[in-house]
């Protein structure tokens, strides 16, 4: 506590601040976005460290599900590989190299009869789900509290804001995929 008071006057006490939240809401910009993004990553990563892969091998695991390359069925390898660089921003050379590293790992495996079709391996599923599992615990926790209304406000802005980045990657370089 201080405790000010002008020559001739009694003394006010004032507590010290008991929150560094700001008292009104913040503005949405790029910086508020990139914290909320890299403090839950920083969570994410601490899920998929203790499982022994990367964020890169996670979003791969997840376009493989979201593909539908399950125990029955493939997913064609350029095409995983175009899907990961339209999440990731990143080289196709990028993404093969992480194809590379689960099927070295044995969590996605080739067709036999023809290699460019991949699917997950019991082991590659279940390492997904387990993830997937701690992660919506963590998401589940961050989201607690908040109105509906205000993360369906958010989605709306946040999903304009990539449409509007992809597009201008897309301009900016003609080659490269941004599907995400």
């Amino acid at each position: 506590m201080t405790s000010t008071a002008p020559a001739g006057t009694a003394p006010t006490t004032t507590a010290p601040p008991t929150s560094t939240a700001p008292t009104t809401a913040p503005t949405t910009d790029g910086r508020v976005i990139a914290l909320a993004h890299y403090a839950a990553r920083a969570l994410l990563e601490g899920v998929l460290t203790r499982h022994g892969i990367t964020f890169e091998q996670s979003v791969t695991l997840r376009a493989v599900v979201l593909a539908g390359g399950t125990a029955d069925a493939y997913v064609d390898r350029g095409a995983l590989a175009d899907a990961v660089t339209g999440s990731l921003k990143s080289d196709a050379s990028d993404a093969l190299r992480v194809i590379d590293e689960l099927t070295d790992r044995h969590l996605l495996e080739a067709d036999p009869a023809d290699t460019s079709r991949l699917r997950l391996t019991d082991a590659g599923r279940e390492l997904y789900e387990t993830t997937g599992a701690e992660s919506a615990e963590i998401s589940t926790r961050l989201y607690a509290g908040i109105p509906a209304e205000d993360l369906a406000a958010a989605g709306r802005v946040l999903t304009l804001i990539t449409e509007r980045a992809n597009a201008e990657l897309t301009a900016a370089r003609p080659n490269r995929s941004t599907v995400a």
